[in-house]
């Protein structure tokens, strides 16, 4: 069966089909292996794309900066401070006028209803870089890691997402797991828990797709014999940092650390996470927890962090090939 993604927007990864999802995630290691074999065709020459960023980045921006420039187009990017998106200018107005000017525009930044919008308005491919509710570009580097090292096919593996299951990663990591059929465990506090709306839908999904959900809120149990444990940051970009004491309370008992690994049973399980993490005190927001809070590590502890269980920087440079992947599939 041929696949044509051309002009398609990803917006969400619940809008792809498993087919178009597999077709991303096998163009994106041809491309990884063209790119490291030094034989990578450049497929975009003459395509413009225009980057905005209403939120900070350092892993999604890269990626699309070199992944346009790896396959010959060029990019342009706008943060709050040097566009008038939202202020003097009408977010649908400027939607129209990029839209006039580029082949494709990123969005990153804090609601879906925004991203739809210039979707709706821009008339090109749009790309979800991030938003408070959806995280697809990143699912699909970690669907692509989870290949790479679960060593079977992505719908006889397991994973567990463990912390707050309400904002962006958890519910992405669940639209993602059950579009691949995958043994899928999301492990929180009842209060953290996905929005049951979207859990039913997924759970709905699942018969068509052969996943297997579990919602959980007891971490041994939810962790045993997983192929992989993921976790994220507890207090998620664009919220106050007053939440950092009920986030801590509430998910301390689901820290990912050397007892929590080896409860899963499995001695291959390996350790994702979508980052930046703070397992130490060598930032800036790790330091003032600890000041505060007394904690030296916070979702996951160094000695996880930094084992050989740990593949979250193959995580982070699968980003760029799967980007690439979805430019080339919607651009070319």
């Amino acid at each position: 069966m041929s696949f044509n993604l051309r002009n398609r927007s990803l917006l969400e990864l619940v809008d792809f089909s498993p087919r178009d999802i597999g077709y991303l995630l096998d163009l994106a290691a041809e491309l990884k292996r063209a790119k490291a074999a030094g034989n990578e065709r450049p497929r975009l020459k003459g395509k413009n794309v225009a980057l905005i960023f209403e939120k900070t980045s350092t892993r999604t921006r890269c990626a699309f900066e070199v992944a346009m420039h790896d396959q010959g187009g060029h990019v342009t990017y706008l943060d709050s401070a040097g566009s008038q998106l939202g202020h003097k200018e009408s977010l649908k107005d400027t939607a129209r006028v990029l839209g006039r000017m580029f082949d494709g525009i990123e969005y990153r930044g804090f609601h879906q209803t925004v991203v739809q919008e210039i979707a709706n308005c821009s008339h090109v491919p749009v790309w979800n870089g991030l938003t408070d509710e959806a995280h697809p570009t990143q699912v699909l580097a970690d669907l692509m890691t989870m290949r790479e090292f679960g060593e079977k096919p992505l719908h006889e593996l397991s994973f567990c997402y463990l912390g707050d299951a309400s904002f962006n990663m958890g519910c992405s990591l669940l639209v993602g797991g059950t579009k691949m059929g995958m043994d899928v465990r999301i492990c929180s506090p009842a209060a953290l828990a996905p929005p049951p709306a979207l859990v039913a839908q997924m759970r709905e999904l699942a018969r068509t797709t052969g996943a297997r959900i579990a919602i959980e809120v007891d971490p041994r149990k939810a962790v045993a014999g997983a192929d992989f444990l993921y976790t994220d940051v507890w207090v998620s970009m664009g919220e106050a940092d007053a939440m950092w004491k009920q986030r801590i309370d509430l998910l301390l008992p689901y820290q990912v650390n050397t007892a929590l690994m080896q409860a899963t049973g499995k001695p291959r399980t390996r350790f994702m996470h979508c980052l930046p993490s703070f397992h130490n005190l060598e930032t800036e927001v790790g330091r003032q927890v600890h000041e505060k809070y007394g904690l030296s590590e916070i979702e996951v502890t160094d000695a996880v962090f930094e084992s050989e269980a740990s593949v979250v920087f193959t995580q982070a440079e699968n980003r760029l090939h799967t980007i690439k992947a979805v430019l080339v599939a919607t651009l070319s």
